[in-house]
């Protein structure tokens, strides 16, 4: 089965919120088995417009996985927080 990759822009206006938000978030993360592999606050963007000034990429064990995470009942409470604090753009990819 592919893994899966979420990628999240995010273009933060409230880091205090964001903190709130990363707090909160932490153990949805740890409950679905993902990965954190990379967050970047200087993205080098080799062609067209990055969005955001921190983009972060996780590793779940499959789609299905990812899915599932960000429709949890704990990541579901939290992605309001995030929402409020910052611009985001988010996306789930599936690997080869």
């Amino acid at each position: 089965m592919p893994k899966a990759y979420v990628i999240v822009t995010e273009d933060i206006t409230d880091p205090e919120g964001m903190a709130a938000y990363s707090r909160a978030a932490a153990p949805s993360l740890a409950a679905s088995g993902a990965r954190v592999l990379a967050v970047d606050t200087q993205v080098e963007t080799l062609e067209g417009r990055w969005h955001g000034s921190k983009t972060v990429l996780m590793e779940f064990d499959s789609p299905e996985a990812a899915k599932a995470w960000y429709e949890s009942d704990s990541y579901t409470a939290a992605r309001p927080l995030r929402q409020a604090a910052a611009d985001s753009h988010a996306a789930i990819i599936t690997g080869l």
